[in-house]
């Protein structure tokens, strides 16, 4: 198995021009299949809330709640660098909150670092955060904690946009961010913010020049039918496959072919 990557391999192989992968993932059997991929970052995103808790959005979603998903992912991925997604209201409200918060994420859900999108208040969270001795990921383009601010899902960056999400971007850095997450943006904004940030970039939904790519592996399976981005390509269709395997079985319950001898012990 590969050597797990730091805050310090990541941007050295983003350095040398290497594609980097990341997933979001918020389960154990997953992140053990993109440990096992070679996957070298895993998000535990707060959008566990909508494709695995079944909220209607990411706002709903607790502490308690990622923290949990978290240790699960830590367990499944041990040789693989996770951040973790802290959710809404768990850093606006103050810097000892989001140091606090932060914390937990490190001692209790076992992350390599923590993510937070960007607010007015986001560059100072981050600096406090990471002057506490945490490693934070900056996110900006398309926030979905702000999404009624936003007007909707809507992409970012377009026109004269593009400059303030790049400055959103070198606010991060400056504020102490490891690494530049651009969200559902132009791929003009996603080339931008990456030539204009001396860290690594993360893309979703974002062109093709941020250095790694990162996409939900729910959307990726074809494991969420609700919608589809349209950046995700899906490489399967596992809500097929598991709906017919489950109709199956309970074909065979039903017309008593299921259990049968070859299932029995002896």
């Amino acid at each position: 198995m590969a050597k797990k990557h730091t805050a310090r391999s990541l941007q050295r192989a983003a350095d040398r021009g290497e594609r980097l992968v990341g997933v979001t993932a918020y389960t154990h059997p997953m992140a053990r299949f993109a440990e096992e991929a070679g996957i070298d970052l895993i998000l535990v995103g707060d959008s566990v809330g909508m494709v695995e808790l079944g909220y209607p959005d990411t706002l709903p979603v607790t502490m308690d709640e990622m923290i949990h998903h978290c240790r699960a992912v830590r367990r499944g991925a041990p040789q693989t660098f996770v951040v973790g997604d802290m959710p809404f209201m768990s850093y606006q409200v103050s810097d000892e909150e989001a140091v606090r918060n932060a914390g937990r994420f490190v001692k209790e859900g076992g992350c390599d670092a923590v993510k937070v999108e960007w607010c007015a208040s986001a560059p100072q969270r981050v600096r406090a955060i990471t002057e506490a001795g945490m490693l934070v990921m900056g996110h900006v383009g398309f926030t979905p904690q702000r999404t009624a601010q936003l007007g909707g899902y809507r992409v970012q960056g377009r026109g004269d946009a593009r400059r303030h999400v790049v400055e959103q971007a070198l606010a991060l850095q400056e504020a102490g961010a490891f690494c530049i997450l651009i969200e559902m943006a132009t791929p003009e904004t996603g080339r931008a913010v990456t030539e204009a940030v001396d860290v690594f970039t993360v893309g979703v939904g974002a062109g093709d020049h941020p250095h790694m790519q990162l996409v939900v592996m729910n959307d990726l399976l074809g494991l969420f039918r609700e919608f589809k981005p349209r950046y995700v390509k899906r490489y399967a269709e596992l809500a097929d496959v598991i709906t017919d395997a489950l109709k199956r079985y309970a074909e065979d319950v039903r017309e008593r072919r299921f259990p049968s001898e070859e299932n029995f012990y002896e």
